[in-house]
């Protein structure tokens, strides 16, 4: 008798325990990371050799480090990328993550490559490029510095 009623209340546990996995399935309790951190997979939508033959293998760059003070990446932001063994610079041209106001939402993180100089790796960009990416890559271009200026020369299209 005492052993059916270990059985029947094991049982019922187990009932309330299965029930109880299966609505905190369905529910996340934390929200979704679409920021551009550390360890971010990025697309490369330029056509450099490098970036072409990354995302062939279906081993896209990783965000290594955000070159500003707030760690976190958003449009036109210069960004360190491990790329097939090689540390690489690029150019942040569209993002998942919710953005200002009259900014587009892209649905992948875009990324074009650029060397020291600022100068891109490819010849043509094959996604379109946020407009306002014009006003804050033509403000980060100094007279010595980087040129980021030939990266808007080779986009096609702008939104």
């Amino acid at each position: 008798m005492l052993c059916l009623r270990r059985k029947v209340i094991s049982e019922s546990i187990l009932q309330l325990v299965n029930t109880a996995q299966l609505n905190n399935a369905s529910l996340h309790t934390t929200p979704t990371c679409n920021e551009i951190r550390k360890l971010a997979r990025l697309r490369v939508v330029d056509n450099s050799e490098i970036g072409k033959r990354a995302m062939a293998e279906g081993r896209p760059p990783r965000c290594i480090h955000v070159y500003n003070k707030r760690g976190v990446g958003y449009i036109g932001d210069k960004v360190l990328v491990a790329i097939k063994g090689e540390m690489k610079k690029g150019i942040l041209v569209g993002l998942k993550q919710n953005q200002k106001p009259k900014v587009p939402k892209f649905d992948s993180n875009n990324l074009v490559l650029i060397d020291d100089n600022g100068t891109p790796l490819g010849t043509r960009v094959h996604v379109p490029i946020p407009t306002i990416l014009r006003t804050i890559l033509k403000e980060r271009t100094h007279a010595k510095g980087a040129d980021y200026t030939k990266l808007l020369a080779i986009a096609g299209r702008f939104i």
